[in-house]
């Protein structure tokens, strides 16, 4: 029995050791995440219903200028809209999704 709480405990000890080093390679990620990446990741993953940067409707809405909330906005990328959008959790992390808010905000309209 005793092996077998040893066992456990190291384990335990390995998955902990392991979410810290995850949760700070995340945080780095989250602190060399630029303008020109978030934008990358903004036309690779919204582009394709927000048009020409989010400043044109197309199968989705125009971003720029929307006088959502911020809370509607992640809510709307963690969430989706049933038939219209899909959800975003787990797909793109919350720096990533922070990073969008931030890119939605500073959209200027064409």
């Amino acid at each position: 029995m005793p092996r077998l709480v040893s066992s456990v405990v190291s384990c335990l000890a390995v998955a902990a050791l392991a979410g810290a080093f995850a949760g700070s390679a995340a945080l780095a990620a989250e602190k060399t995440m630029n303008d020109q990446q978030v934008s990358q990741l903004f036309a690779s993953t919204c582009g394709f219903c927000h048009q020409k940067g989010g400043r044109m409707a197309g199968k989705g809405p125009k971003l720029a200028g929307t006088t959502r909330s911020d809370a509607f906005i992640v809510n709307r990328i963690k969430e989706g809209k049933e038939g219209a959008m899909p959800s975003f959790d787990g797909a793109l992390s919350n720096s990533q999704i922070k990073g969008i808010l931030h890119y939605i905000r500073n959209l200027k309209s064409e």
